[in-house]
């Protein structure tokens, strides 16, 4: 490297060099910093970097100078991330489910360079979440991208929709694509979901990111967002259970007392929550009614019940009447 290139890139050698090795117990010595950087072919002296070190620190970098008998040095004291938030974008990363297996070592590797190589192994944690399975549509990551770019330009896509078959593979339910007006990406149980409009059937309808394939911008501009409009993302999700459409309806639970922090988690704080008695509470919330509403009600047991209104009530009984006569005596 001719000695004039060298020195213009001197101080980013020695950046680099702080951010990847430096921490509050492993400050670099001037003389490691001379070394370093004459192992890159460009030569350096004690005062220069004195000067290199003042430059930085005046361009914004928090470097920070030890004094110690044992031999002192410079570290990066400063960084964009601090441990503790790298550990929860790794935890993160490791327990999403729509991120898959090969993807996720790829994030925590790039993670990793944020925290210096002294912290880069405090990252590799191990996050167990019961039941997790990670998808294995590695296209998601760019699915992602084009509905974003579709929203921000008011674009429809294309897609084709998959199902897994009996040699767990994933395959098209059609040769045909679908064409949708996207207008929302939703987190959801442990999954991206995309909320869309259907011209066809002029509703919004729900699918689930990592089984979208071939996801493609098309020249055609957005409809439905008369529809969207009409709607809060935030309670949308609520009332929808696993993302299921159903006939939207304002239903009364009634539920013991003791359930209380159960039913906010799903309806959120601003769910209309009352007392009838020390025991009993009662919830007016908007739902929509499907099989996954009557089974996340039946989950809870006989002390979760519905109140009102009087169809989705019949409509309940029927659903459980049906699942009886399918078993077996």
């Amino acid at each position: 490297m001719a000695k004039s290139a060298g020195q213009k890139l001197k101080l980013l050698y020695i950046i680099r060099y702080l951010s990847e090795n430096t921490d509050e117990n492993h400050p670099a010595s001037t003389q490691t910093l001379i070394s370093y950087l004459k192992s890159n072919d460009i030569h350096s002296e004690r005062k220069s970097i004195y000067d290199d070190i003042q430059k930085l620190i005046e361009f914004g970098y928090d470097i920070v100078q030890v004094q110690s008998r044992l031999g002192g040095g410079y570290y990066l004291a400063g960084r964009e991330f601090e441990l503790a938030e790298l550990k929860l974008l790794v935890d993160a990363v490791q327990s999403s489910r729509f991120i898959t297996t090969r993807k996720s070592r790829e994030l925590i590797k790039k993670l990793e360079t944020l925290a210096g190589k002294h912290d880069a192994g405090k990252l590799q944690r191990q996050v167990y979440v019961s039941g997790r399975i990670k998808t294995e549509n590695e296209s998601i990551y760019y699915n992602i991208d084009t509905i974003h770019r579709a929203i921000q330009e008011n674009k429809q896509i294309t897609f084709r929709y998959m199902d897994w078959n009996l040699k767990k593979e994933l395959v098209a339910r059609s040769v045909e694509n679908r064409q949708v007006s996207p207008w929302a990406l939703i987190w959801k149980e442990e999954n991206y979901y995309l909320a869309a409009y259907d011209a066809g059937d002029a509703i919004i309808k729900h699918y689930r990111v990592d089984k979208m394939g071939k996801v493609a911008l098309t020249e055609d501009s957005r409809l439905g967002a008369e529809v969207f409009e009409r709607i809060d993302p935030a309670q949308y999700t609520n009332r929808t259970f696993g993302m299921f459409a159903g006939k939207e309806e304002t239903v009364t639970l009634q539920f013991p007392a003791k359930l209380v922090g159960v039913i906010i988690d799903r309806f959120g704080r601003d769910a209309q929550v009352r007392s009838v008695d020390d025991q009993i509470c009662r919830v007016r919330a908007n739902v929509a009614v499907s099989g996954q509403f009557f089974g996340w009600l039946a989950g809870m047991g006989k002390d979760v019940r519905i109140v009102s209104p009087e169809n989705v009530v019949k409509e309940y009984r029927q659903w459980l009447v049906n699942i009886l006569s399918e078993i077996d005596p």
